[in-house]
């Protein structure tokens, strides 16, 4: 069904329903001219020697780091993170540029020793590449795709989400600022039905980076198949937080609530499912309680938050259907506060679904509500933990490395954490298995999914 195209949208504050900015928005031929200006300028970038490269990368880095308190303000405002949040998520984008600055002059191709001559490879940079970001990390995930798209030689055309548009036109900004050259990184605010289509269908974008829902990934998918167009997908998640009757139990409670109502619960990594070893689970959700209940919830642009609001009213409303909407088969077990009034506010939620078959406990929910239910031993963890369409992140509370070993051997997902809730370190690889996704971001392995692989033979004999 074609969407009603609009050719602005008003950016709402979540937390007062005030509104921020009004953003202009691209329409078809904006786009293709911006593409065909990124392709021309991408032949330019591409023949720059490869120090240069890195120097204006480290340059933009050194931008965006002089700005980082006012793109973390500007976050707060536009997309409802808590101040503390969007600080690290300004400083992430920094230290993302930094790393990949490194990149251009380590970009190194092979010589393969055959017969009768030479072979040597080279890695080339595909060309333009298309960047789709969601609304919930409008600054890191930017950052993850321009950043290493960019080192690999490549020019980017990104569109940030409608309702977040306003850190990455800013970042925009601050690449032309810092020296790099234009048309080089192209931020394209606008529907998806409009700048993501033509990412997809236009011949001159090789590559298609996209963050989002499983359902959106798939019809990407789809339609970059007819050109063979390669993409990589960020997509949907509901991941395990498995708590073992040895774990230092204390701090397993305390840390739970911040992997999942962290930015609202509005995160694919969130540890949704909480699955506590039947022997300890009482104790366990006695110390969870209380650690609940001492989440701040609050105006985000204050110091002491901790979570904010939720995106939207829709959202808000999508998240409330799991949890009012399903009262035969959900029991509440208890929740935290929220402020009242103006707002997309949530209170954090923790239920326990009457079976493994209930929507909370299967699909995306993406806000504030957390499921938990027991389970009796190591395989029984590791079968409910993969008992899912998705396989992107989790966490395992054990004393005992070697389950914790083969537990995470035996989970299904693209990012685990023994003892800790940390998804994402800038020089690590973070994706997904089974419908989280495919390829994968951030540290040396997203380098090689910017590039094509040339083969050169060079005959040496007479």
């Amino acid at each position: 069904m074609s969407q009603a195209l609009h050719t602005s949208h008003d950016v709402l504050d979540p937390a007062t329903e005030a509104l921020v900015e009004t953003v202009a928005l691209v329409d078809v031929e904006q786009t293709d001219r911006a593409i065909e200006s990124a392709a021309a300028a991408q032949r330019t970038w591409a023949r720059l020697a490869p120090a240069d490269r890195g120097r204006l990368l480290r340059r933009f880095a050194e931008v965006v780091d002089a700005h980082v308190e006012e793109l973390a303000r500007l976050e707060v405002r536009g997309a409802g993170h808590t101040l503390g949040n969007a600080r690290w998520e300004a400083g992430n984008v920094r230290d993302v540029l930094a790393y990949y600055s490194a990149a251009p002059e380590r970009l190194f191709g092979r010589q393969i020793p055959v017969a009768d001559g030479l072979d040597v490879t080279f890695k080339e940079p595909l060309g333009v590449v298309g960047v789709i970001v969601p609304w919930n990390f409008p600054m890191p995930i930017a950052g993850w795709g321009f950043a290493p798209a960019l080192a690999a030689g490549n020019a980017v055309v990104l569109k940030p989400a409608e309702l977040t548009p306003l850190t990455a036109i800013r970042l925009g900004e601050l690449a032309l600022e810092a020296g790099l050259p234009e048309h080089v990184l192209t931020i394209l605010p606008g529907q998806g039905s409009v700048v993501g289509e033509r990412f997809v269908t236009n011949p001159l974008v090789r590559k298609v980076c996209f963050t989002g829902s499983t359902a959106v990934g798939q019809r990407i998918m789809r339609g970059a198949a007819d050109q063979v167009k390669r993409v990589t997908l960020e997509l949907g998640g509901k991941s395990a937080n498995v708590v073992f009757a040895d774990a230092d139990l204390e701090r397993a409670a305390a840390t739970a609530p911040y992997a999942v109502f962290d930015n609202a619960g509005q995160d694919c990594c969130a540890r949704s499912r909480i699955l506590v070893q039947r022997s300890v689970f009482d104790q366990f959700m006695a110390l969870f309680e209380t650690a609940v209940h001492g989440v701040r919830v609050m105006d985000p642009s204050s110091e002491d938050a901790e979570m904010g609001p939720l995106i939207s009213a829709g959202q808000r409303e999508r998240v409330r259907s799991f949890v009012e909407g399903a009262s035969e088969s959900v029991d509440v077990l208890f929740r935290g506060s929220a402020p009242e009034g103006a707002g997309y506010w949530y209170p954090p939620t923790v239920v326990q679904p009457r079976s493994v078959q209930d929507a909370v406990w299967r699909e995306e929910v993406f806000g504030p509500v957390v499921a938990v239910l027991p389970f009796e031993d190591d395989g029984d963890a590791v079968a409910m933990a993969n008992d899912t369409a998705y396989g992107l992140s989790g966490s395992i509370w054990t004393r005992d490395v070697g389950r914790a070993l083969r537990v995470a051997r035996g989970i299904e997902a693209g990012n685990l954490s023994v003892n800790s809730h940390s998804s994402v370190r800038y020089s690590t690889p973070f994706g997904g298995f089974k419908q989280s996704g495919l390829g994968r971001e951030l540290g040396p392995d997203a380098l090689d999914s910017f590039t094509e692989v040339k083969n050169v033979f060079i005959a040496t004999n007479d």
